[in-house]
């Protein structure tokens, strides 16, 4: 017979767990996101299916599933399987699951996998502890960290290990990770009456950044909250009614008049409450898109840095992919700024580069630098206008052919020679190097141009000087 109150013990150890522990994943088919190294046929699941891990390591930012992946290959694996975390564990701990792992590899031949979440806490000589039974295969690595391996793990160890990047998950991941947890009757909430609307999932896979822990947590909060309100409780308290869900069908038999449940309905402005961040309308996709990085670039433009800034965080905390907008700022500062301010293209360029190595939420303060300072810089377009009319000389006029006397490989025998401007007064010598008269660039009298302007009026008069001797 069932003991009804170790059934009751564990339904209320159950309740304790949150939500985003009950709903790891369990087998790799419900694993979200990092496709590019756990998809069908990619490294890390062939050599999951075939049993045959060999050291890793495992790093990127937070919930994006480095310890639920190590967990599943605990379950999966004929290995024996080793958990520490750096943090807690020293180096006496890890000789003695070294010691251990010899002891089964010799006596049976049983490999032993150790997951160290976390490696990065290791300096380098608890890290070299691990470094001669890696290379010797008596245990098998798993390395987990939030780190960049190639700086915080020792080198030697990195080169015995295969590095897996883990990115943060998409929406459409996130989404699917909750609505599994909406429907799921064991460890999630499918015994509840519960409604949660499209738009409010969509919230929180945007806001949760790649996280599915914080997206889970938030629905949690959101679900918990309004059932506690329904039910007149305080928060935490756990009804009756949903412990009787949750209890064993024996247990759950001897109640002969059960309460029926409180509909319960996620709206967009709950889940905005449960994860403390309002949705911004903004289709990533659609109109919205475009109108807003529309109205970034002509405040740029506008030399309104106030504009600008708005319009920048607006994206940022509608969920825009900040590459997106640092691709956008450094073609804007060669289009919008140019030669006024020829440091305008080095800043974007420095944006650009910050943002794909530290990612948010830290590069949005770079990005607010570099969109300032081009809006504060100022403008011309010479250059775009420049290149696009040459473009259409090429594509609509006859192509111009390189004077002989340019070529690389030039004739020495007959015609014009090259002249190099180098040796000619003021580094210029009058020259022709296209063969038609054009005027492609007009610089502006603006910021660095006015000189530019200048120079190339000096230029133009040294042009015209053999014309005049010869008048």
């Amino acid at each position: 017979m069932p003991d009804l109150f170790e059934s009751r013990r564990e339904t209320f150890r159950r309740a304790a767990e949150p939500l985003a522990a009950r709903m790891r994943p369990r087998t790799l088919g419900e694993f979200a996101g990092q496709r590019h190294f756990l998809g069908e046929g990619r490294l890390l699941r062939r050599m999951l299916e075939a049993d045959r891990l060999s050291s890793v390591l495992f790093y990127g930012p937070p919930g994006t599933g480095k310890t639920t992946l190590a967990e599943l290959i605990a379950r999966q694996t004929s290995a024996h399987f080793e958990r520490g975390n750096a943090a807690a564990v020293g180096v006496k701990d890890v000789r003695h699951v070294l010691d251990g792992a010899k002891r089964r590899l010799e006596a049976d031949g049983q490999r032993t996998i150790f997951f160290l979440d976390e490696i990065h806490r290791f300096n380098k000589a608890q890290q070299d502890v691990l470094l001669g039974d890696v290379e010797r295969g008596v245990i098998t690595l798993i390395g987990a960290t939030t780190e960049n391996p190639y700086f915080a793990v020792n080198s030697a160890l990195v080169s015995r290990s295969q590095a897996f990047n883990f990115e943060p998950l998409d929406e459409a991941d996130i989404e699917a990770v909750l609505r599994r947890a909406i429907i799921d009757e064991e460890r999630g909430f499918g015994k509840l009456d519960l409604a949660v609307d499209d738009d409010a999932i969509t919230h929180l896979a945007v806001t949760s950044d790649g996280d599915a822990r914080r997206a889970l947590t938030a629905l949690e909060i959101a679900v918990l909250s309004e059932r506690d309100r329904g039910a007149g409780l305080g928060s935490g308290a756990w009804p009756e009614s949903v412990l009787r869900q949750d209890a064993s069908d024996s247990d759950a038999d001897q109640d002969p008049n059960p309460k029926p449940q409180t509909p319960l309905h996620i709206t967009l402005d709950i889940a905005e409450q449960s994860i403390q961040q309002k949705a911004v309308v903004y289709d990533r996709a659609g109109d919205e898109h475009y109108d807003t990085i529309s109205a970034f670039i002509k405040s740029v433009r506008g030399s309104d840095p106030d504009a600008a800034v708005y319009w920048l965080a607006k994206m940022l905390v509608a969920g825009e992919d900040p590459m997106f907008i640092a691709r956008r700022i450094a073609i804007l500062a060669s289009e919008d700024i140019g030669n006024a301010d020829p440091r305008g293209i080095m800043v974007a360029n420095a944006a650009y580069d910050i943002t794909h190595r530290i990612g948010l939420p830290e590069c949005r303060i770079t990005l607010a630098q570099a969109t300032i300072y081009l809006a504060s810089a100022p403008k011309s377009n010479a250059s775009y206008a420049a290149v696009n009319a040459a473009m259409t000389d090429v594509k609509q006029n006859r192509t111009q052919p390189v004077p002989k006397y340019l070529r690389s490989s030039k004739p020495r025998k007959e015609g014009q020679q090259y002249q190099y401007a180098h040796d000619g007064q003021g580094g210029y010598v009058d020259q022709d190097y296209l063969g038609v008269d054009v005027n492609y660039y007009q610089p502006t009298d603006r910021g660095y141009e006015k000189r530019i302007a200048e120079y190339l009026a000096w230029v133009e008069g040294q042009r015209a000087m053999p014309a005049r001797a010869g008048n």
